[in-house]
């Protein structure tokens, strides 16, 4: 008797247990999403494919800027900037330079990262990594315009083990670049305002240099001192010398900067000195990397520079830097990627080889290197490709990005795929958001996912958001409007300037959808025209308000530093209203 009444009392606490998971997860309401197909294929990769010593250009296709590499050993690492991405600046690893692996970010810590409140277009800008043999340390220097922070410096024995905690260093400017003399001293270069009084015109800034102490981790006080004003040549007003770098080649010293600012007019320069503080000459054939003479031309390169420099497995120079591929209006939605080109430095000067002339979409593979593994055995995939994520493993993929905030904060890895836990923030507010984001890298793709979530008021939403920032996106969701269930695209964007802007939503379509089954969403682009469409069944896709512009999703309209980021979103603070 006591044992069937034991049986009994575990029954029924099974079955309350059960009622009450159920009961949370109805609480919760938090949508999950099954999987993710991204698919890229532009015409360049089926016009021009690869020989069996070849490999394309650009080597981090997307939102993946202004690069810097270093070197140990047989081993490369680069580092490009994230801006309010959270985790912060993506590190790869390669053995050869054409196939690199993702292995973390730097900046994976809110203690490291402090951008919570902050507008897509600052945060984290032009790192720089550097390896110190003298005391066989890793440094990654940038800039975080967020968090009271300032220029910062993170160190490690080892990359692939994580970084230290910011330091905050004592000195304003930019785009912060560290150098380690063969005699042991260290050195910060960086680009900043002219001295007070002597600004001459706009975008006239000038690089700087200072003492570090490897001990204390800190710039020398007073040992700072302006190296190039304005830049290579002074007297024709050259605008936003920045993003420098020193080197050392027999015995003398070598400032690459970039000049020009980061669109048409970009270029990459050089100056030479006996001494690392200067001074510095500026070579007499610059710019020694730019793409701005040539107007439109086919598979088109633009905007080149920011680079850096590495000895590469052949014992050839290469430039990595960033460039973007407009596309059929000149726009620019997959942003600044990251390139690569041998450097011919056979001579005195440094030049890029085949960088003044249109950049091509391949190049042969540095000497000694056999096989190209990209988009294999872990290597980060280029050309065109087809990626599908199901989330239903123990370490979501470095590609996935939050906002502002990290990605375990409202993400769930199940069985069943993606559950996010919706905040109670939406897509328009500079807050961390519950949005899982992908970078789009190709001019032409379809990203396809699967929802499962049944909205219980108007304030809830999920689906899938395209955005160029918190004041240029769209929104393709479900809601609940009523007793019924809608399915709506928005379409926001800014409009004005300065106290004037204002920030204009309108809802271009909607429908009412059965959610009793999971439903399918995708939004597809060829160049500039972008659509979103939804299915009941998997395989047969209606489009929601036709074909729409992807203008707002491009730099040249929203502005800013970033590319088109893809992301599924969920939010319990909707505030997109159907009539």
């Amino acid at each position: 008797m006591k044992k069937n009444l034991a049986i009994v009392i575990s029954l029924m606490l099974c079955v309350i247990n059960i009622g009450q998971s159920y009961a949370q997860k109805k609480k919760n309401n938090a949508p999950v999403f099954g999987y993710v197909t991204y698919e890229g294929k532009d015409q360049v990769y089926i016009d021009n494919p690869l020989g069996p010593d070849e490999f394309y250009n650009p080597i981090l296709q997307g939102c993946y800027p202004d690069p810097a590499i270093t070197r140990k050993g047989d081993d490369y690492f680069m580092v490009v900037s994230s801006f309010v991405m959270f985790p912060g600046v993506p590190i790869f690893h390669s053995k050869d330079l054409v196939n690199w692996t993702q292995i973390g970010h730097v900046l994976d810590r809110k203690s490291q990262l402090k951008v919570a409140d902050t507008p897509i277009a600052l945060g984290i800008f032009a790192p720089d990594i550097k390896y110190n043999p003298y005391n066989d340390t890793f440094y990654m220097i940038t800039t975080q315009f967020a968090g009271d922070f300032g220029n910062i410096v993170v160190k490690t024995k080892d990359p692939f083990q994580g970084w230290s905690d910011p330091i905050k260093l004592k000195f304003d400017g930019i785009d912060p670049g560290m150098f380690f003399d063969d005699n042991g001293k260290a050195y910060v270069v960086h680009n900043d305002a002219p001295d007070p009084g002597k600004e001459r015109y706009d975008g006239h800034r000038v690089i700087k240099i200072w003492e570090y102490d490897l001990e204390n981790d800190q710039v020398v006080a007073g040992t700072d001192k302006i190296i190039v004003d304005g830049g290579v040549d002074p007297s024709k007003n050259p605008i936003w010398i920045e993003a420098p770098h020193i080197y050392k080649k027999n015995d003398a010293y070598y400032l690459m900067c970039a000049e020009g600012g980061t669109g048409g007019n970009h270029s990459e320069v050089i100056f030479k000195s006996d001494h690392p503080m200067g001074p510095y000459i500026p070579a007499p054939s610059n710019p020694i990397l730019t793409q701005r003479y040539f107007g439109n031309r086919s598979n088109r390169v633009d905007w080149a520079g920011h680079a850096d420099l590495v000895l590469g497995p052949d014992d050839k120079y290469y430039g990595v830097f960033l460039g973007i591929r407009p596309n059929e209006k000149n726009r620019v939605n997959t942003g600044r990627e990251t390139f690569i080109l041998p450097v011919d430095w056979s001579g005195e000067w440094p030049v890029f080889e085949n960088g003044l002339v249109p950049i091509q979409p391949k190049l042969k593979m540095p000497g000694g290197v056999s096989e190209n593994k990209t988009g294999q055995d872990g290597f980060f995939p280029n050309g065109n490709f087809t990626y599908t994520e199901r989330f239903d493993g123990d370490k979501l993929d470095f590609r996935w990005i939050g906002l502002r905030g990290p990605r375990e904060d409202f993400l769930k890895m199940t069985k069943n795929g993606a559950e996010i836990t919706p905040f109670a923030v939406n897509m328009k507010e500079m807050k961390p958001t519950s949005t899982l984001f992908y970078r789009q890298q190709h001019k032409n793709f379809s990203f396809t996912t699967e929802l499962d979530y049944k909205p219980n008021s108007e304030k809830d939403l999920a689906g899938i958001a395209c955005v160029q920032s918190e004041s240029f996106h769209y929104v393709f969701g479900v809601t609940k409007v009523g007793n019924d269930h809608v399915l709506l695209l928005e379409r926001t964007e800014a409009e004005g300037r300065g106290r004037s802007r204002s920030v204009k939503s309108q809802v271009l379509a909607s429908v009412k959808v059965d959610l009793s089954k999971p439903i399918f969403l995708q939004v597809k682009a060829t160049g500039d025209d972008f659509e979103f469409a939804y299915s009941l069944n998997g395989s047969d896709f209606s489009t929601l308000g036709g074909v729409v512009s992807g203008d707002i999703l491009s730099t040249n309209v929203a502005g800013g530093f970033t590319g088109n980021m893809i992301g599924l979103y969920a939010t319990s603070a909707n505030d997109i209203s159907v009539k």
